[in-house]
């Protein structure tokens, strides 16, 4: 089958959740607007989430993995789905499945006309600590990169390939994508998506995580962007 679309799921210690990924993910594959394949990056998870896993990828032939030797941050798992990703559209979505996969086909709806198209967390069903340092790293992201995003933290975005494969990540970057898109002069736009509460598992990141950490890594935006290579090619000997 041409898949046209790769669906990263980055995991780290989700065993509790990984059955439930895979029926929400299977569901949405038999209902999704484009042909999509399933992309797990197993950031070195320390529980079974492997095991889990790779049951999964023996169940579901539209299913894969890559296990990574060590944990290296969620930045580093979507990158290694980028790189590995063969489709002209590669999709991103957590493995707590606090947003619903059926949101795809919403975002796929503007991809056409974009190079990235990410979701708005509407009602979100996080703790007020959580909403609040979330709304403030986000107006602190807006103001360096002048992307007019919301929610560039929500964990699910449609980018198509060519332009996330040129992305050149660093740890935090996940919450730039929008930005480095708009450096590669590629069209980006939001769409309300639904959002739901954690039902098992843990999170993964604190208030560290969520405000002070991406404010420095707002000053590594700054740098990246005087420093990216950019440009067009207007004529080939070829």
């Amino acid at each position: 089958m041409m898949y046209k679309l790769t669906i990263i799921v980055p995991v780290y210690n989700e065993a509790e959740n990984l059955e439930r990924v895979e029926t929400e993910l299977a569901n949405y594959l038999k209902m999704a607007s484009v042909p999509a394949s399933v992309l797990f990056v197993n950031d070195g998870s320390k529980d079974n989430s492997q095991a889990f896993i790779e049951d999964i990828c023996n169940r579901n032939t539209a299913f894969e993995y890559i296990l990574f030797k060590e944990n290296r941050g969620l930045s580093a798992a979507i990158k290694a789905g980028f790189d590995h990703a063969e489709t002209k559209l590669v999709g991103y979505i957590d493995s707590d499945l606090q947003t619903s996969p059926e949101d795809f086909n919403s975002l796929l709806e503007h991809i056409d006309t974009h190079e990235l198209v990410t979701g708005v967390r509407s009602n979100r069903k996080d703790s007020f600590v959580k909403n609040m340092s979330s709304k403030i790293a986000n107006g602190i992201r807006r103001a360096f990169t002048k992307d007019g995003m919301d929610d560039t933290g929500c964990p699910l975005k449609i980018i198509k390939t060519d332009y996330a494969k040129r992305i050149p990540m660093f740890r935090g970057l996940h919450r730039f994508l929008p930005a480095m898109i708009m450096l590669q002069n590629g069209r980006i736009t939001q769409v309300p998506v639904q959002h739901f509460p954690r039902i098992a598992g843990t999170a993964k990141f604190g208030l560290w995580n969520r405000l002070l950490g991406p404010l420095m890594d707002c000053f590594a935006y700054l740098w990246m962007k005087k420093k990216y290579i950019n440009y067009n090619v207007a004529k080939t000997s070829k």
